[in-house]
């Protein structure tokens, strides 16, 4: 560790004090007392002071409508985690609803009159949803589950009564199948046990008697089934035949209940939006060309929502189900648009709106009037929002001639000379790099200068089911070398210097930024892994059980004696002895995706061997920061490693 002598007995008090404060009147921000710090040098205030504005920005998500008011529910951040507040009216106050020290999910209207609305929330990061009713009368909060299960999903039947979802309490692997009236907690009852941890519900039929539900075996095959509600007798959707598996991202019945709209790959490059008669199984398909990232359909079904991914940015359209014509619609800016939802009336659509100039806030069209009404406009923490940069495409050939993509997001121009790179890799693997709002990144280029390059290797979505297939299994390292390629694209770009390379990812992506510090240590500077994946061996045998078929599915079956050696082989813990680059690894204590051993595995390696690495635990995590006190110490520590290891 580089320590300037000036600080040197502050961090030894620092360390000395397992998590404490440092010495009495020391200008330091010690870690909270769920943070374990190992290796990280102790934190001036002074930096905490120099990047706050880049910390208290804040968003707002879209979650429901009020059933009959013309107000939403919204999910946003006034202290340390989100919450579910309520807006009366565009530009009306957040009211704040719950009040928890974990994130609390969901915000879902009772249907029927609003008297209450269905929250979920977990413990610790740990991802064991319960989901909860909270009345407004009174602010009483009644436990729904058993408290113990992960439970998920959730759709309320068109009368309003009943709500089915998913949880694993028969088996803690299996997602079977729940309906309950929330009124009554005792109405809870097992609909039909169910085979495996990808099932979710999407939809009720028009006469309540049939749920839709979609099962998930990975993100190129899954498979709809209708299921009796009273039975529990499940019915696989007829379908033509097909010479390779096939992806249904999301469906809804049809207002006749005869048929579906179904987001599909069938006989397709991309999921498009298809009309489906139940009866046959014949398709006509209504969208063409981009992937559908999102679908719904207005409360009488005679409207179809969706969200279409067009070169990462979003479309918004809405198509006349009787007739399949696109209703006009006023033009959005360019940015991505997530979580639609129509009100009761048939004509105002809520959704999310973000870009790289903005967080994230509630809005809506009103079809009818073709007008756009924001409902919320978050605080952006003294940002100059319209100064931030608009990140630019970019495209390099990998080592098999594929053409790769990204973006790359620019300092300002008073910083001259060639920049350091952050490399960013996104998790998934089957995620996907969009023009979005970097938060506090921003300090990156902004203060720092450093450029940042956010690239889609292959295996990234969006750009049809050949391209996300082509990291399976086997070809798992054709990725890594994806990243090889991009920095060779570095060195030959004037303003990006090859010489000062950092790359950095969160789950997926921190598996891969660990790979790439294996299997290229000689061709970047220091490397940041969050909660990433140290062997892809141990991984799947310790992730939690109802992920772990999920999850073989993509990287895998590591009881394959063939694919256990490939995997073996490639695992950056079995390659530590060439990562000899600094390394910084954070990890949340309660994480079931990556468990925490991932990476205290590979920080104990690189201890033995000697190499500069730090470690950044949060007892009170799971899957990456969610509280802000927790994220804030994480970008401090982010801040002084970029200054120790990149810029120098």
């Amino acid at each position: 560790m580089n320590v300037r002598p000036a600080t040197a007995t502050c961090i030894l008090l620092f360390f000395t004090a397992a998590a404490g404060a440092p010495a009495a009147g020391a200008d330091f921000v010690p870690p909270n007392e769920n943070l374990v710090a190992d290796g990280v040098p102790a934190i001036s205030r002074e930096l905490a002071e120099a990047t706050q504005r880049y910390t208290e920005f804040r968003s707002a998500a879209f979650r429901n409508w009020h059933p009959v008011k013309r107000e939403m529910l919204v999910g946003t951040r006034f202290a340390d985690t989100l919450q579910i507040h309520r807006v009366n009216f565009p530009g009306g106050a957040r009211a704040q609803l719950t009040f928890s020290r974990d994130r609390t999910g969901g915000g879902s209207y009772d249907p029927l009159d609003g008297r209450f609305m269905l929250i979920r929330r977990d413990a610790g990061g740990g991802e064991y949803f319960q989901i909860y009713r909270q009345d407004f009368a009174d602010g009483r909060v009644t436990l729904l589950t058993d408290g113990n299960s992960r439970n998920t999903g959730g759709a309320w039947s068109n009368g309003g009564r009943l709500y089915a979802y998913e949880s694993t309490r028969r088996t803690g692997r299996d997602t079977d199948l729940y309906v309950i009236d929330p009124r009554d907690p005792a109405t809870n009852r097992l609909v039909a046990p169910l085979e495996g941890g990808g099932w979710t519900t999407l939809d009720w039929s028009p006469d309540d008697r049939t749920l839709l539900v979609v099962e998930y075996k990975s993100i190129n095959d899954s498979t709809l089934w209708l299921v009796d509600v009273a039975t529990g007798k499940r019915t696989r959707v007829a379908m033509p035949p097909s010479s390779e598996p096939v992806s249904h991202r999301d469906a809804r019945f049809s207002a006749d209940g005869k048929g579906i709209f179904a987001v599909t790959d069938r006989n397709s490059e991309f999921s498009r939006l298809a009309a489906v008669d139940l009866a046959t199984g014949k398709h006509r398909h209504l969208t063409d060309g981009a992937d559908v990232d999102d679908l719904e359909l207005s409360r009488n079904r005679r409207r179809i929502a969706i969200v279409e991914n067009r070169h990462g940015a979003s479309r918004l359209r809405v198509i006349d189900a009787g007739s399949g014509r696109d209703l006009k619609l006023p033009a959005l800016p360019l940015g991505i648009v997530s979580g639609i939802g129509w009100h009761a009336n048939g004509r105002d659509l809520g959704f999310t709106f973000g870009s790289a100039r903005e967080p994230g806030d509630a809005w809506s069209i009103d079809v009818d009037a073709g007008k756009i009404v924001r409902w919320t406009e978050s605080e952006s923490g003294g940002i100059a929002l319209g100064t931030l940069p608009e990140p630019r495409p970019i495209e390099w050939k990998s080592f098999d001639g594929r053409a790769i993509t990204g973006f790359h997001y620019r300092p300002p121009a008073s910083f001259a000379g060639r920049r350091p790179v952050v490399i960013d890799i996104h998790g998934g693997p089957e995620s996907q790099a969009r023009p979005r709002f970097i938060g506090r990144d921003n300090y990156l280029l902004n203060e720092l200068g450093v450029a940042i390059i956010f690239p889609n290797v292959r295996g990234s979505a969006g750009f049809g089911k050949t391209f996300l297939k082509l990291d399976n299994g086997f070809l798992r390292d054709d990725s890594y070398k994806d990243i090889a390629a991009l920095i060779d694209w570095i060195a030959g770009q004037p303003d990006l210097d090859p010489e000062r390379i950092m790359v950095t990812g969160g789950s997926y992506g921190g598996h891969m930024t660990l790979a790439v510090a294996g299997f290229y240590s000689d061709r970047i500077r220091c490397a940041l892994s969050v909660v990433g994946m140290s062997n892809l061996v141990s991984f799947l045998e310790n992730t939690a059980g109802y992920r772990q078929d999920l999850r073989r599915a993509e990287y895998g079956d590591e009881r394959d004696p063939k694919m256990r050696e490939y995997l073996a082989r490639i695992a950056p813990l079995n390659r530590a002895a060439q990562i000899r680059k600094p390394l910084f690894v954070v990890q949340g204590a309660n994480d079931p995706r990556v468990p925490r051993s991932e990476s205290e595995q590979i920080v104990a390696t690189l201890k033995s061997a000697g190499t500069p690495v730090w470690y950044l635990m949060a007892k009170d995590e799971g899957h990456g920061f969610a509280k802000k006190a927790n994220r804030d110490f994480q970008f401090y520590s982010t801040v002084v490693f970029v200054r120790e290891h990149l810029l120098k």
